[in-house]
């Protein structure tokens, strides 16, 4: 098996989606940080991906594409904090986080998704790596990630969008808080 990771740009647009096409993937279009609750209520399954187009077509790219033997396999969402502008809404987060919230050197991963031939394989965690790297390569100081403890609670495939603790523990980050017993804010820091 071959993996591969590579940046989500415009020529690979067709490739994210395939990427997204598991859980809740294809209606989020990974915009749900994004958007306020009620705007996201407002905006339909095309809206979304025209507006995810719109990002994969940007300067940045919002994410990476993991592909197993050429395939889109899976998908990570990793920037600036400050640009997925729900964190700052999400409790969860605000009183977990000891990083001011308006610092674009912090960046967070904020959603995973894992096309179901391919779970179980390690994904995440290569994906999880490249992220580091890509937030490292891009400035960030620091890397926040979200993610479900599987150890405290029996939590549903679709809700493991946030990544496990366990992946992130392995990866070299700390847990920083646990707002709740399956959820934990992980950091990473990068540089000082």
């Amino acid at each position: 098996m071959s993996i591969e990771i590579l940046p989500a740009t415009h020529e690979r647009f067709d490739d994210a989606e395939r990427a997204l096409d598991s859980g809740d993937g294809p209606e989020c279009q990974c915009q749900w940080w994004l958007l306020p609750n009620g705007p996201w209520k407002e905006t339909s399954v095309a809206e979304r991906t025209e507006m995810f187009r719109a990002e994969v077509d940007g300067d940045r790219p919002p994410g990476l594409i993991a592909y197993v033997d050429g395939e889109p396999a899976g998908w990570v969402r990793v920037g600036p904090r400050t640009a997925q502008p729900r964190l700052a809404r999400t409790r969860n987060v605000t009183g977990s986080t000891t990083e001011p919230l308006d610092d674009d050197t912090v960046w967070a991963v904020t959603c995973f998704v894992i096309r179901d031939a391919h779970r179980g394989s390690g994904l995440m965690r290569g994906l999880l790596d490249a992220a580091v790297e890509a937030a490292r390569d891009g400035g960030a100081r620091v890397l926040e990630g979200y993610p479900r403890d599987t150890s405290a609670a029996k939590i549903p495939v679709n809700d493991l969008y946030l990544g496990t603790v366990s992946v992130f523990e392995d990866a070299g980050f700390a847990v920083v808080d646990r707002p709740k017993p399956d959820r934990a804010l992980v950091s990473l820091t990068l540089r000082n």
